[in-house]
């Protein structure tokens, strides 16, 4: 029996590689900053990808005529960089001193409970990264959470569980 139908073929992990370091060059030489750093480097990376994948380090080096160790040391310093790939969706609780005073610890506290982390991080099934944010820029309707950059005001631990179950079930249906 004869199909018309071209079997999918997976791409090879050489492929892959070689579109990953397209993908890092590509954030490293488009840059639109008057002044090319390492740091700035960096950021176009993670902004294109989410993370730093490890073959950027060197990638960034040779283009900035730094060293491996320097390049790193820059990576390294600051806590806001990303080593893995993100998880699918990201969710932040603000703990800044408005949102502190009015109830965040709990719905902090609700947060973690309903993805089931200890603390900053990734779910087991990368389903969600979890963030504490020094401010979300809503003051007034502290306390404030955000689902993947939407942002939730006035928010009880109730509330936010309730929001936490909603995207843990979007997130299924998504998948079926």
């Amino acid at each position: 029996m004869s199909s018309d139908v071209t079997p999918k073929i997976d791409p090879t992990p050489d492929s892959e590689k070689q579109d990953l370091k397209d993908r890092i060059n590509k954030a490293v030489t488009t840059q639109k900053r008057p002044t090319v750093t390492v740091l700035s480097s960096l950021l176009s990376i993670e902004d294109e990808m989410g993370y730093i994948p490890a073959e950027a380090i060197s990638i960034v080096a040779e283009y900035n005529n730094s060293t491996i160790n320097e390049v790193w040391g820059v990576a390294s310093f600051y806590p806001n960089f990303r080593f893995e790939p993100p998880s699918e969706n990201t969710v932040e609780v603000c703990w800044g001193p408005s949102c502190h005073l009015v109830g965040a610890t709990d719905v902090i506290k609700s947060v973690l409970d309903e993805l089931e982390l200890d603390g900053e991080g990734d779910t087991p099934d990368k389903m969600a990264t979890f963030k504490f944010n020094t401010c979300l820029g809503a003051c007034p309707q502290a306390p404030v959470m955000s689902i993947n950059h939407r942002m939730y005001g006035k928010v009880s631990a109730k509330q936010a569980k309730t929001y936490i179950s909603a995207l843990r079930e979007d997130v299924k249906g998504a998948h079926k």
